[in-house]
Parts: structure tokens; C-alpha cells; sequence
């Protein structure tokens, strides 16, 4: 284990979720990526080399991360069972989080999953593959559309998922690919403790939302905070990495850890140089006139929109 690297997952604090005694690392790991590719199809099957999936999500944790982000539709099932095979027994204070409400189908393509038949199955399917007996957050993924959150209600899509919490199968709720009124929605059926939305330097559509979920100390977690499977790329961040002497995507990745405490970063590698990047990220300080260049990125950058 690299000692500075435990030592700037540390740095970037910790966060408590709501009503909760589930405190994590700022900085968590994403497990999408662990999972394979075949042909066209996205995270689908497992990966070239199980051995450095396992490497990877070892390492995280001996670096200090306590806080990975999955879901059972990634493979499908592939990503958990990776997870389980690596850490079970967990670490007392590692926070698995995970979502529902898609999946896949078999040509790779990710569809809708909310029936209460397929979300009760979509969590026992985590538990089996974790090899939990309670999930600490599901987070429900609304799929709306593919491109982005949709407005409409999500009461029908969330009540289920209540009720398998009221089972004690599921410790707390969280949200995924929602806007700002079915968040206030949500909140009137069930205690939110999170939201899952894209967010990123060239993607700041939730600026506003950011600001008022930290007002109720709720988690804000984007998902591809580096870009996704098209990596952030432009001249304005090239340019802060060479002045503060480390890599585009560290300095995207502690962008997000200045922007708001209520962030929680899940940058997702399967390469353990990759994730030894990320990790010293947390480290990194901006300064505040560097904050301002990074600003004009958001209107200068192209996202990839897939999760």
C-alpha cells in the first residue's frame, strides 16, 4: 500500500449520509468499469484479467477508499461477483452501494426494470452476488430516457423499492438520473439519502441542485466524473494540469472535491496505475483563480452520456 496515497484519500474528508451512521471517504471507487466488453456490448461479461479486477479493488481499500459504488446490471452480475470474490468478508466500515431499475438486455442494451417482481428480484440478485444480507443505499435508476433525467412522476417506480426497504432488505434509498421535482417527490414517499446524476467540468447542468441538496446534507454523486467512456478533454484543463504539475483527470476529479462538500467522487479504472491517479487526487488544491479558468470548460466539452 502507498502510504501518500492513503494519506490524500484522508485529506479529502469524509461524509456522513443523512440520518445515517454510514460515513465514507470523499473519494470512493466506481465499479463499472471492472466489468468486460463484448464486441459492442458495454460492460458486458467479465474483463480480460479477473486477477487485476481483484488487484484493483484490493488495493482501493488498502489506500483508504471505503465507499464503492456498483450495480448487479453491470456484467450482468459480473462486477459483484468480482466484488464479493476480492473483499468478502468486508471491511467493517466499507459502505457498497448499488443500484436497480434496469436491465440488460441481450444485445448489451440497458432497459427499464421497475415492476415490483423486478425490482424485489433486482435486489436479491445484489444480496446473492455481494453476499449480503442487507444492502447499506440502493440507489433507483430512472430510465426515462438514456439521455438524460426526464420529468414525470417516479412514485409508482419508487413505492416498491420503500416497501423492500420497510423488509429490512435495504438500509437506505438513494436516486439515480433525476431531476430537481422528482427528488421533492421522492422525499415525500421515503428518506433520500443520495443522488446520482452526471456531473462533471463539461457537464454542469445540476449546478443549482449541487447547492440546494447540500443545503440538506444529502450526497451528491456524479457519475462519470471523468468523462465516462469518452475521457474530458480540452485546452483549459491541459493547461491548469501542466501549471499544477499533475494529470487532466486529477485535476477534474479534485475540481469536484472543491466544488461542493456534499460530493462524493466514484472514479471507476480497471488499471491499478489508473487508480493510484485518481486516489492522489484527493490531495491536489486548487487555487482559487485556477478555479475560475476551469469554469469555461463546461461550455467547451463534449460528454459521452451512457452510465
Amino acid at each position: 500500500m502507498d502510504q501518500q496515497v492513503n494519506q490524500a484519500v484522508n485529506l479529502a474528508g469524509s461524509f456522513t449520509f443523512p440520518d445515517s451512521s454510514l460515513s465514507v471517504n470523499r473519494i470512493g471507487y466506481g465499479a463499472m468499469q471492472l466489468a468486460g466488453r463484448d464486441g459492442n456490448k458495454l460492460v458486458w461479461g467479465p474483463p480480460r484479467d479477473v486477477d487485476q479486477a481483484i488487484a484493483v479493488l484490493r488495493e482501493a481499500v488498502a489506500s483508504g477508499v471505503n465507499h464503492i459504488d456498483t450495480s448487479d446490471f453491470y456484467g450482468p452480475h459480473v462486477t459483484n461477483q468480482i466484488i464479493r470474490k476480492a473483499l468478502h468478508p468486508y471491511p467493517e466500515d466499507l459502505v457498497i452501494v448499488t443500484k436497480v431499475g434496469a436491465r440488460r438486455g441481450e444485445d448489451g442494451s440497458w432497459n427499464p426494470a421497475y415492476s415490483r417482481e423486478g425490482l424485489t428480484v433486482a435486489v436479491h440478485d445484489n444480496l446473492r452476488n455481494l453476499g449480503l444480507d442487507v444492502l447499506d443505499v440502493v440507489n433507483l435508476r430512472i430510465m426515462f430516457s438514456i439521455h438524460g433525467p426526464v420529468e414525470g412522476s417516479i412514485e409508482a417506480q419508487l413505492t416498491p423499492l420503500a416497501e423492500l426497504q420497510q423488509k429490512g432488505l435495504i438500509r437506505h434509498i438513494g436516486l439515480s438520473n433525476v431531476t430537481p421535482a422528482q427528488i421533492a417527490e421522492a422525499r415525500q414517499i421515503v428518506p433520500i439519502v443520495g443522488v446520482q446524476n452526471q456531473y462533471n467540468l463539461a457537464h454542469r447542468a445540476d449546478d443549482m441542485l449541487v447547492a440546494d441538496l447540500a443545503r440538506d446534507g444529502i450526497a451528491y454523486v456524479p457519475f462519470f466524473p471523468l468523462g465516462g467512456f469518452s475521457p474530458l478533454q480540452s485546452e483549459e484543463l491541459s493547461d491548469v494540469a501542466a501549471r499544477l504539475d499533475s494529470t487532466p483527470m486529477q485535476v477534474a476529479l479534485a475540481w469536484l472535491l472543491h466544488r461542493s462538500p456534499n460530493i462524493l467522487v466514484i472514479p471507476g479504472t480497471s488499471s491499478l496505475n489508473h487508480l493510484r491517479e485518481n486516489l492522489k487526487a484527493a490531495s491536489l488544491r486548487i487555487p482559487v483563480e485556477v478555479l475560475a479558468d476551469l469554469d469555461r470548460v463546461s461550455s467547451a466539452v463534449p460528454v459521452s452520456r451512457h452510465e
